[in-house]
């Protein structure tokens, strides 16, 4: 009977240091954002680590955040591309997707302003419905940012700027959750 209860009291010690360190190891993940979008969010034309994703993120972590940002750019990429790869791009876990989606891609491939909303509007939505908060990164963020030779992209300033300009806005979605 003793050795019963020397049993069952190990048993339950064993599972609660499992637990434990369970939780140890998802508190040690660091937050997963991630920058959903076409070239700007890729970084044409400057390098991914050029791009705002890269500059925010270290911009995040100098202020002591333990974030892991993910660039889910793919230069060229229309609403309809971003909806087939939603789900392997802004995985589970991930607390804040940046949508940088703009109407040009979309609009090279013929694709209509309404269909484009529409596709924009599914993506927030699903998105949503599996507890990620999303972030716009609309053009206001890129008025007078510096553009490259082809004058569609932002250069490397650019991007650092741009990244700059979001930086409040994503301190605001983290709350005080520095981890």
């Amino acid at each position: 009977m003793r050795r019963q209860a020397i049993l069952i009291f190990l048993s339950v010690v064993c599972a609660g240091l499992v637990f434990a360190a369970d939780a140890d190891a998802a508190k040690a993940a660091p937050i997963r954002i991630v920058a959903f979008g076409a070239s700007e969010t890729a970084g044409y034309g400057v390098g991914s680590n050029e791009a705002w994703p890269a500059r925010l993120e270290a911009m995040l972590r100098a202020k002591g955040y333990d974030v892991s940002i993910a660039n889910e750019g793919v230069s060229g990429d229309t609403t309809a591309g971003m909806l087939s790869r939603l789900v392997s791009a802004v995985p589970n876990g991930t607390r804040i997707a940046l949508l940088s989606i703009y109407y040009f891609n979309d609009w090279l491939y013929g694709v209509s302003q309404a269909q484009h909303e529409a596709n924009v509007r599914t993506i927030i939505d699903r998105l949503h419905a599996r507890g990620i908060r999303t972030i716009s990164v609309g053009l206001q963020y890129f008025s007078g940012l510096p553009l490259q030779s082809d004058e569609l992209h932002i250069t490397a300033e650019g991007q650092a700027s741009l990244a700059a300009r979001l930086l409040p806005q994503v301190v605001a979605a983290l709350g005080g959750a520095r981890r």
